[in-house]
Order: structure tokens, then C-alpha cells, then sequence
């Protein structure tokens, strides 16, 4: 007698979802990230919780290891505070990464044509998706535009080091782009001029870029000028 075949699961049960925690872990992440959760702002467990359709347990555990990361600070009985970015934090940031880029912008000249290849393909999308209005990932590609740089600069001790300063650079690219809409262009035009020094082999000339460029987020993030 014929055995029958077992049946074939669908393709959507081989998908394991994330854990539950990291599901709403990326959320609130996000949510900062790019301010639809703006400093200020309390979140609650149960919000959370409907919001991403999981019980009150991995909300918790999602938000402890947020406040680790320094996003928001818990309060007993209340909730989660989404921590605004302070001034000092902001000198900080800036500073380091001036340190990094500064010396990345040298050390990549002369560049790869690789190197080259992705700056101008990064800089392509940069502009599509400003055209297109997506802060949140207009920001993305700016970060990687410098994280590029910094990779190509041959120190994997700078690169670690800049890679820590990829949460806090996300969230203040999207509040200077949502208080000074005409600093998106002005971003890319800088990045055009960054890519062409680099281009041209003038090493000098991309670390002035990289400074002006960088220095200008401490002024405009803390609204001192447009």
C-alpha cells in the first residue's frame, strides 16, 4: 500500500520571527532613532506592548536593554523617558567624530576605485531618497557615505570605535534635516565636494571638507544657526 507523502510545510512556517523582546526592541529603536518617539516623550509598557502585539515581559526586557544603550531612562510604576539629546552629548559626538574622519578623509587618499564606486553609489541614493522625502533613511546613507570613508582608512580600531557612534549620529541627522529641511542639499553638495577631493587624491583638501561638514552638525543640532 502507497505510503503518502508527508505535506510540505508553507514557505512562510520556515521564517522563525525574532523573539518577541528583540521585536520590540526594534521598535522602540527605531522609533528613536529616527523621532517618532521624541526626547521627552514616556512610553508605557502596556503601549508598547499593544503596540507591537507581545505581553508585558519582553517589553521589559527590551527597555532595560535600551536604557543600557542610553536611550531612555526607566521609572518605577511609570514607564520608559526618552532621553533628549543633550548638549554635552552632542560636543561629544562631534568632537570624535572629527578625530575619525578627519584622519580617515587623509588615509583614504589615494583611494580604490572600489572606494570610489561606492561613494558615488551612495551618493546617488542619497539623493533619490531625499527626492523622496525619507529622512530616516537619508540619514542612513549619510552615515554610511562617512562609515565608508572610515572603513577604507585601514584602522580597525577607528572603525569599532566609529561604529558606537552610529545610534546617536542616526538621531541627530534626523532632527538637523527635520528643524533645517534645506541642510539635506546642502549635505549632499558637501558630500559631492568630500568625494571629489577624495578623488582627486587631495587629502588636504577632504579633511577641510570633513571639517566644515562635521562642524556644522554641533551648530544646527543645538538650533544656534541655520
Amino acid at each position: 500500500m502507497p505510503v503518502a507523502p508527508s505535506p510540505v510545510p508553507p514557505a512562510s512556517s520556515s521564517l522563525k520571527r525574532p523573539p518577541a523582546a528583540e521585536r520590540v526592541y526594534t521598535h522602540i529603536k527605531e522609533a528613536v532613532l529616527d523621532r517618532r518617539y521624541e526626547g521627552g516623550t514616556l512610553l508605557t509598557e502596556g503601549d508598547l506592548a499593544d503596540a507591537v502585539g507581545v505581553s508585558r515581559t519582553p517589553v521589559r526586557e527590551a527597555l532595560l536593554r535600551l536604557e543600557v544603550e542610553g536611550l531612555i531612562k526607566l521609572y518605577p510604576k511609570k514607564g520608559a523617558l526618552v532621553l533628549a539629546v543633550s548638549a554635552q552629548e552632542i560636543k561629544d559626538v562631534v568632537e570624535t567624530r572629527l578625530l575619525v574622519e578627519e584622519f580617515a578623509a587623509r588615509k583614504a587618499v589615494p583611494a580604490t576605485p572600489q572606494l570610489v564606486a561606492r561613494l558615488e553609489q551612495l551618493l546617488e541614493e542619497q539623493r533619490r531618497l531625499a527626492e523622496d522625502g525619507d529622512l530616516a533613511a537619508v540619514a542612513v546613507k549619510d552615515r554610511c557615505f562617512h562609515a565608508e570613508i572610515v572603513s577604507h582608512a585601514g584602522n580597525e580600531i577607528l572603525s569599532r570605535l566609529y561604529d558606537q557612534l552610529r545610534d546617536r549620529q542616526l538621531r541627530m541627522g534626523v532632527a538637523v534635516m527635520e528643524a533645517h529641511p534645506d541642510r539635506i542639499q546642502a549635505n549632499i553638495t558637501e558630500h559631492g565636494e568630500l568625494l571629489a577631493a577624495i578623488r582627486a587624491g587631495d587629502a588636504e583638501a577632504a579633511a577641510q571638507v570633513v571639517r566644515r561638514h562635521v562642524g556644522r552638525v554641533r551648530v544646527l543640532v543645538r538650533g544656534e544657526d541655520r
